[in-house]
């Protein structure tokens, strides 16, 4: 069976965005684990404060510390960008775990475009990088080609070119060096 991959003609204001947790998210940190807490979602609040909450649409899958992600939620995950009616989505995720979970999207959607993203600090939090990570990444799947991808800090990589620095608290491709 053929896919169309050509996305040039839909709406490209039409962006599903799915919450399933992680720092971005988190309410507060348990202090014994250090395990993202969570009482609702933020996303709507991030959305307004971005100034793009009428352009897109929103719900919660998950809301879980993504070091506690299982394979079945991965599934989850694919299965709701697989079923969804939007071609353009974006996933807030926890970005210990956002690169397994992009590389199960990746194996298996080729006519979407899924942007994952994340904060290394909550949006509760002064000084986070939510809403602009946010801001980007709902950007970046408007104008990105079909495939699955992780934008942060003002960055997209593809999901099968890029690793967590967690020294440096930033994502790179895989061509980097460890320092």
């Amino acid at each position: 069976m053929r896919q169309d991959n050509s996305l040039a003609h839909m709406d490209k204001s039409i962006v599903r965005v799915v919450a399933t947790g992680g720092t971005i998210d988190e309410d507060n940190s348990d202090p014994a684990t250090g395990k993202s807490l969570f009482t609702h979602s933020r996303v709507p609040e991030m959305l307004r404060d971005a100034g793009i909450a009428s352009s897109v649409t929103f719900e919660v899958l998950l809301l879980k510390d993504s070091s506690d992600i299982t394979e079945e939620e991965r599934k989850q995950i694919l299965e709701r960008c697989l079923s969804c009616p939007e071609k353009r989505i974006v996933i807030t995720h926890g970005t210990n775990e956002m690169i397994g979970t992009a590389a199960v999207l990746g194996r298996n959607i080729s006519n979407k475009i899924v942007v994952f993203v994340g904060a290394f600090i909550p949006y509760a939090k002064e000084g986070s990088d939510a809403i602009s990570n946010l801001k980007y990444a709902v950007e970046q799947a408007r104008e990105l080609s079909p495939g699955v991808y992780i934008a942060m800090n003002g960055r997209v990589f593809p999901w099968d070119d890029v690793r967590k620095n967690k020294k440096k608290q930033v994502f790179e491709n895989l061509e980097k060096t460890v320092e």
